[in-house]
């Protein structure tokens, strides 16, 4: 009777590689090493024909090498989002380095919160990566109460001290576009707010606020509920039936200023001829539209795989160092304002 293939272990993998079996544990579980010991790793994986044994690890660990990714969203933004998708790929992608399967959960309505409460709290997923948590949002106290390894992307104002978070220095960035819109020349600049309910929307209203100064006018802000196409329409049809002379336009996002340049063209405006716009995210939308916007670039993919490795850290028993990161957000600037 034929032997079954021998199952290739780390000690091959090492062997291969040329490196120590602490080496190569470190890269199995998302640990650090250098770039040269990854890649020769890598390839020794590929070489010996390595297949983890997941349902043995699980067992040894008492863990289910499964991480959620919880999105508090509408199910549409989910699909629609660019962000969310980069954050989420990002995530994926450095989950899947360390050998953790993700788990996404979409939170639209009180019964989805309870129910995925329920489900972190019965031991399927080893932690949570969450995005869009809103100010008092159940999710925090579920996290904390759990005591479950978790990321928060973003800074909720009530996220308790020691939950680790990555994010953007959103009021700085608004902060940034808008003064360099009003370089231009602009002089009854207004806002399309989205998501006043979280830290992002708030900051970027703030920073806006603040590039502004005295020249700040409060019914130019169109308050508007998400980061989507629609939203933006609306907002822009709101801020010219305040005042037809608006002639600069911050959009909280990149799919919001899409939406408002359909508005202004509908109203006859050119931009960025007679509105200048600009975005923020620097997503798939900012390169869609004619004319290409200005926009902030946010770095949604490093967003993801940073908070995957805090998760990846908290399951080694590392505390991550320092608890919240802040990633770069440059100015790019294309022809719509």
């Amino acid at each position: 009777m034929p032997q079954s293939p021998k199952r290739a272990t780390v000690h091959d993998i090492a062997a291969a590689a040329g490196v120590s079996r602490g080496t190569v544990s470190r890269v199995l579980n998302g640990g650090y090493v250098s770039a040269e010991a990854r890649a020769a790793i890598e390839a020794a994986i590929l070489e010996v024909g390595y297949v983890p044994n997941t349902a043995a690890r699980t067992l040894k660990m008492r863990r289910s090498q499964a991480v959620g990714f919880v999105a508090l969203e509408p199910h549409s933004l989910f699909l629609d989002d660019p962000n969310i998708g980069a954050i989420m790929l990002g995530a994926n992608a450095a989950l899947s380095l360390a050998d953790h399967q993700m788990v996404s959960l979409v939170v639209e309505s009180a019964r989805d919160m309870e129910r995925v409460g329920r489900y972190l709290s019965g031991g399927f997923v080893d932690g949570a990566i969450v995005v869009s948590a809103r100010t008092h949002d159940p999710i925090i106290r579920v996290i904390s109460d759990l005591r479950l390894p978790a990321a928060f992307v973003g800074h909720p104002p009530d996220l308790e001290q020691g939950i680790p978070f990555v994010g953007i220095d959103n009021a700085g960035s608004a902060r940034e576009i808008t003064t360099r819109l009003a370089a231009t020349g602009r002089r009854r600049i207004g806002m399309i707010a989205a998501a006043l309910d979280r830290d992002s929307g708030i900051d970027r209203l703030a920073g806006f606020r603040e590039a502004l100064g005295p020249a700040f006018d409060p019914d130019l802000v169109a308050e508007v509920p998400h980061y989507d196409y629609g939203s933006g329409g609306k907002g822009m049809r709101l801020l010219l039936d305040r005042d037809p002379s608006i002639d600069g336009v911050f959009a909280a996002s990149d799919a919001i200023a899409a939406g408002a340049l359909e508005a202004l063209r509908e109203a006859g405006r050119s931009v960025p001829g007679d509105v200048g716009l600009v975005g923020f995210d620097d997503s798939t939308w900012a390169v869609r539209t004619q004319p290409q916007l200005c926009t902030v670039r946010q770095p949604a993919k490093e967003i993801g795989a940073v908070a995957a490795q805090l998760i990846l850290r908290q399951l080694r028993g590392d505390q991550p160092e320092p608890t919240g990161q802040l990633l770069p957000t440059p100015i790019i600037w294309r022809d719509s304002a």
